[in-house]
């Protein structure tokens, strides 16, 4: 049986952006890259989302453009089996509006809950308000804990 999760920007931008639990996703993606049947799936949303992260980060002057650039394309690069949502957004929308989330988040959420699979997360407060649903999702600190 392989190993699948779905990930999250806030996960996704720890490779790029050093914030707590950088540590934890680089291990994640060692752990991935040593198995060949693990995958990570991420909706298309996840690439602009983590872009627009490192924008933020270059506009506020703690990275330059030419390094988000770099960044952008390794983002790219990464090994991750991107997923469509098109098809998925009228239960993406009833999420949001059941759980007070965003719509990016619910993408997220249903994503996972499509492929059968957890989603690996960085938003605790996200966690938080999936509580008590069917919704499958694991904080990566609590994830890589459990997982070593």
């Amino acid at each position: 049986m392989s190993i699948a999760y779905v990930l999250d920007a806030s996960v996704g931008i720890k490779l790029f952006v050093e914030e707590k639990d950088s540590d934890k996703v680089d291990a994640l993606f060692q752990q991935f890259a040593d198995d060949p049947n693990a995958r990570i799936h991420v909706p298309t949303l996840f690439f602009t989302e983590c872009t627009n992260i490192l924008w933020k980060v270059a506009r506020r002057g703690d990275r330059s453009p030419e390094d988000v650039q770099a960044d952008v394309r390794d983002l790219i690069s990464l090994a991750l089996e991107r997923v469509d949502s098109e098809a998925l957004l009228p239960d993406i929308l009833s999420l949001a509006t059941e759980r007070d989330i965003s719509v990016y988040d619910a993408t997220y959420v249903i994503t996972a809950q499509s492929l059968e699979v957890p989603l690996l997360t960085a938003d605790e407060r996200l966690k938080m308000k999936l509580a008590g649903s069917d919704a499958k999702v694991a904080l990566i600190g609590e994830w890589m804990e459990n997982n070593r």
